[in-house]
């Protein structure tokens, strides 16, 4: 029969599945053993209270600056970090940082 190769294939394919099957039974899967790392933070938007303010890619002066917002510019809160504050900025970029000083509601 020509479809011999394919049924063997198939016989194979159907052995490693059941063999992976019993392995995560018994091993349990990667999810469900690995712990959770990230908290939940309760939902928080600062606001920009001056023009020109620098954001940057770490909580410090020495870090590059990643790009300037303006007043009224909101961002979600992520963390903080002394006088830093790290966040989401509202139609940009993710994960930067802006001084305490520059912001306000945080």
């Amino acid at each position: 029969m020509r479809f011999t190769g394919v049924k063997k294939a198939l016989a194979g394919f159907a052995v490693t599945a059941a063999t992976l099957g019993a392995v995560a039974a018994t091993t349990g899967s990667a999810q469900a053993s690995a712990p959770t790392a990230v908290q939940q933070v309760q939902a928080h938007v600062c606001t920009v209270n001056g023009d020109g303010v620098k954001f940057r890619a770490g909580p410090g002066l020495e870090y590059p600056v990643l790009g300037i917002v303006n007043r009224g510019h909101n961002m979600d809160l992520i963390g903080t970090q002394g006088d830093w504050v790290q966040g989401d900025l509202w139609g940009g970029r993710t994960g930067v940082w802006i001084h305490t000083e520059y912001l306000d509601n945080c």
